[in-house]
C-alpha cells in the first residue's frame, strides 16, 4: 500500500517532465562508492524509461589527482584551480574523457540503459578560451596568474546532444572543450553543466553535491529561493566557500531560460528521484526573479 502511493504522488512530476530535457552534473561522493555509483545508474536509466531526457556531465578531480601521483607528476594548485601544463592536461584528458566517462558510461548500460561517452571535442561541443585569473591583492595591482590549459566555456554547440537524445541515447559529457586554435582545456564541471542546461533548453539543471544543500546561518536547510535572494545570500556571507561558485552556476542556468536548478546531496541513495518526483524534495531548489 505505502509503496502504490510513492508512486502515485510521483505520477504528476513524471507527467510534467515527460518529452523534458534534465541537465545533471555528476560529482563527489556519489562518484566514489560503489552501492550510489549502481544506485546513481539505476536512477538515470529509470528517468529515461518514464519519458525524461538526462543528460550528465561529470568531475574527476580526485581520479586525476591519483593518476598524476602514479605518474609522479608534481601536482600544483593556485585559488583552488589545479595548474595545468601540458603533461597534467594531458593526463587530465586520458582520465576525464577516457577512464572516469566510460565507467559512467559502463554503469549506465549495466543498468539497463543506452549511454554514449563524449568530451566537449566531440562535435564541436564545447568552445571554450584560456581562464584568465586576476587575484587581488591589499595594497598592490592584482596578481595575473597562468593557470595553463584551464579554460571557460565561450559556446556550446547542442546538435551532437540533442541528435543523441532523439535516437534514445543517454549523453554523458567529459569537460574538455577546444579554443579557436584547437588548443585543448580543462574546464570547471560545474560551469560546463550550467552551460549544457541553458542550451539543450533544460526544465532542470541538478547538481550533485556532498552536502544537503544551501544552509541558513542557523545551519538549517533553505528549500527553496530566487536568484535575488540567493545573491543577498552571498552578499551577506551566509552562502560561503565552494557553495558559492556552485550557486552562480545555478543562477547562470536560471538566466538562461532553465526552469529551475537545484543543489542535492547526491551522498543519499536514490536523491536525484527525491528530489524530482516528491513533494518535499530533499534539497535547495533556485528559481528565477
Amino acid at each position: 500500500m505505502l509503496k502504490a502511493d510513492v508512486l502515485l504522488e510521483a505520477l504528476p512530476y513524471i507527467r510534467q517532465f515527460y518529452g523534458q530535457t534534465i541537465v545533471i552534473k555528476y560529482g563527489g561522493h556519489a562518484m566514489k562508492d560503489e552501492s550510489l555509483k549502481q544506485a546513481f545508474a539505476k536512477c538515470v536509466v529509470l528517468l529515461k524509461y518514464i519519458g525524461v531526457n538526462p543528460v550528465i556531465v561529470h568531475g574527476g578531480g580526485p581520479q586525476i589527482g591519483r593518476m598524476l601521483e602514479q605518474l609522479n607528476i608534481p601536482c600544483q594548485f593556485r585559488e583552488g584551480l589545479r595548474v595545468t601544463d601540458d603533461a597534467t592536461m594531458n593526463v587530465v584528458e586520458m582520465v576525464l574523457a577516457g577512464k572516469v566517462n566510460k565507467e559512467i558510461v559502463t554503469q549506465l548500460n549495466l543498468a539497463g540503459g543506452k549511454a554514449v561517452g563524449l568530451s566537449g571535442k566531440d562535435g564541436g561541443t564545447i568552445s571554450c578560451r584560456k581562464l584568465e585569473l586576476a587575484v587581488d591583492r591589499e595594497n598592490l595591482p592584482p596578481e595575473i596568474i597562468d593557470l595553463g590549459h584551464v579554460g571557460e566555456v565561450t559556446a556550446i554547440d547542442p546538435t551532437l546532444i540533442r541528435s543523441l537524445m532523439r535516437d534514445g541515447f543517454i549523453p554523458v559529457i567529459a569537460p574538455v572543450g577546444v579554443d579557436e586554435h584547437g588548443e585543448t582545456y580543462n574546464i570547471n564541471a560545474d560551469t560546463v553543466a550550467s552551460a549544457v542546461a541553458g542550451a539543450v533548453g533544460a526544465r532542470r539543471f541538478v547538481l550533485l553535491t556532498d552536502v544537503s544543500g544551501i544552509l541558513d546561518k542557523a545551519g538549517e536547510l533553505i528549500a527553496s529561493l530566487d536568484r535575488k535572494r540567493a545573491m543577498e545570500l552571498i552578499g551577506d556571507g551566509t552562502i560561503k566557500g565552494g557553495m558559492i561558485p556552485k550557486v552562480k552556476c545555478c543562477i547562470e542556468a536560471v538566466d538562461e531560460g532553465v526552469g529551475k536548478a537545484q543543489i542535492i546531496d547526491g551522498r543519499l541513495p536514490n536523491s536525484l528521484l527525491l528530489e524530482l518526483f516528491t513533494e518535499e524534495g530533499i534539497g535547495t531548489e533556485i528559481v528565477g526573479a
